[in-house]
């Protein structure tokens, strides 16, 4: 605990100095000296491996003044980060980051998180000047594995295509617009239908596996409905998708899903759904989104 204490001091340390405005890494090789900038999804994943590790030094990665969070059950600024930390649990929290990806300004990360308990994460991070100034993340619990035996985190992880990122990510525009608005059928046009491989706890793989799912929605008066796209984010091969809608008995839910990507389809996906808290529950007046 002191040391989670010692953490949230030298946040306000860095605010006050204004000492770290750079974010390097000083290597040291005898008398030669040589810095490298870290890239801002190195930072984004250092800072959240640092919940596990308790590297002090990532502090310096999020801006001092300019901090906003989207994440209900936090306060705003250095000051909600830090009571988070202040409430870990004997021994901390744990964080493995298992994919990490940029768009631009900004990062998105697949994490396996023990956070108040074993859970999966999405954490979408917006740079300025080489510092976060935002945050965006969507959280659930572990689940066992799907009817194909995954997990929800396993899979590829190798970034290629990086020279197809916009056109990765304008396919995976057109299919939400298509099959989760629209509700239209055409699925190969946009997946791999002998290739797909699926994450999602309760879905097996296939289209097959996605049809089934859906047949079990429609006969116990479930619903999952996309009503609202606020980001797609996307590097090579993966892409992002952040969107709100309904889901279940129809609460109020965020549905992150990262895709990836072959040859132009969908052949793999991951999903967090989760629900939306009510605002009388909101630490913050940002907004999930």
């Amino acid at each position: 605990m002191k040391q989670i204490i010692t953490t949230v001091t030298i946040a306000l340390l860095v605010a006050s100095c204004n000492t770290t405005k750079k974010d390097l890494i000083t290597k040291k090789t005898g008398k030669m000296e040589t810095k490298t900038e870290l890239s801002n999804k190195e930072k984004a994943a250092a800072l959240i491996t640092s919940m596990e590790t308790g590297d002090q030094s990532t502090i310096a990665f999020i801006s001092p003044t300019n901090y906003k969070q989207h994440n209900l059950m936090v306060a705003d600024g250095l000051e909600g980060f830090g009571e988070v930390l202040h409430h870990a649990p004997e021994g901390g929290f744990k964080a493995k980051v298992v994919r990490s990806f940029q768009d631009g300004d900004y990062t998105f990360s697949h994490t396996i998180y023990d956070f108040f308990g074993p859970k999966i994460g999405f954490d979408v991070f917006r740079f300025e000047n080489g510092q976060i100034v935002e945050h965006w993340d969507n959280l659930i619990a572990i689940q066992p594995k799907n009817p194909s035996g995954r997990t929800q985190t396993d899979g590829e992880t190798t970034l290629t295509d990086l020279d197809k990122t916009e056109s990765n990510r304008k396919v995976v525009q057109n299919f939400i617009d298509d099959i989760l608005f629209a509700h239209k059928t055409n699925f190969t046009d946009y997946i791999n239908p002998t290739k797909y491989i699926q994450h999602n706890p309760a879905v097996a793989d296939g289209l097959e596996g996605f049809g089934a799912a859906m047949k079990y929605f429609a006969e116990n008066g479930l619903v999952m409905e996309y009503t609202k796209l606020h980001k797609v984010l996307g590097e090579g091969n993966f892409v992002l998708t952040m969107s709100e809608g309904k889901f279940g008995k129809g609460d109020l839910t965020a549905f992150y899903d990262l895709f990836r990507f072959e040859n132009g389809q969908i052949v793999e996906h991951w999903d967090v759904i989760a629900p939306i808290p009510a605002k009388s529950e909101w630490k913050n007046e940002n907004g999930k989104f």
